[in-house]
C-alpha cells in the first residue's frame, strides 16, 4: 500500500507541476499598473527634453549670428543688415523657427521667433550687438519666460546688455 501511496503521490505532484506554470491574471494587472504609471511619469518629461532639443538650435543659431556680426563689424566697420551679407549660411526658417536681423545704426538684434504652430511650446530669442562708448562690441541674448512672449535686449547692465523682458539665455 505504501508504494501504491507513492506512486500517486508522485503523479500527482507531476501533474499539478505543469499547472503552476505561467502567471495569474492579478500579477500581470499589476505589471501591466506599474508599467503605465512609469510611463505617466516619463512621458512628460521626455515631451519637454524635446522641446528643449528643438530650443537649443535657435540658441545656437542666435549665438552664431551674434558672434558673426562682431567679426562682421570689426571687417568692415559696420554689421550686416541681412544673412545674405553676413555669409553665415543659415536659413532665415526652419521647421521650429524664423529669423531676422534688425539693424540699426550701432546695434544689431537678431530674432529667433517660433514659426506658428510651434508658438504654443517653444520659447522666443533675441540676441543683441551693441557698440560701447570705447568702440568695442558688448553682445547678450535673452530668452522669453514663455511661450508666445517676445524678450527684449538692450544695451547696459554690468554685463553689456540686460534683458528688459524676459530672462538671459541660458
Amino acid at each position: 500500500m505504501k508504494t501504491e501511496f507513492q506512486t500517486k503521490f508522485i503523479q500527482h505532484l507531476s501533474n499539478r507541476k505543469g499547472k503552476d506554470e505561467g502567471f495569474t491574471l492579478i500579477e500581470l494587472l499589476v505589471v501591466i499598473i506599474i508599467i503605465g504609471i512609469l510611463a505617466a511619469i516619463a512621458l512628460p518629461s521626455f515631451l519637454n527634453q524635446a522641446a528643449k532639443a528643438r530650443q537649443s538650435e535657435a540658441k545656437n543659431a542666435v549665438g552664431a549670428v551674434m558672434r558673426q556680426q562682431q567679426a562682421h563689424r570689426l571687417e568692415n566697420g559696420a554689421f550686416a543688415t541681412d544673412f545674405e551679407e553676413l555669409k553665415i549660411g543659415l536659413p532665415t526658417q526652419t521647421d521650429n523657427y524664423e529669423y531676422t536681423i534688425e539693424d540699426g545704426d550701432d546695434e544689431t538684434r537678431v530674432n529667433a521667433t517660433p514659426i506658428e504652430d510651434q508658438a504654443n511650446v517653444l520659447l522666443a530669442y533675441v540676441g543683441g550687438v551693441f557698440v560701447t562708448e570705447t568702440g568695442q562690441t558688448a553682445a547678450g541674448a535673452c530668452q522669453g519666460e514663455a511661450p508666445n512672449e517676445t524678450p527684449a535686449v538692450d544695451q547696459g547692465g554690468d554685463q553689456g546688455t540686460e534683458c528688459t523682458t524676459g530672462e538671459r539665455m541660458k
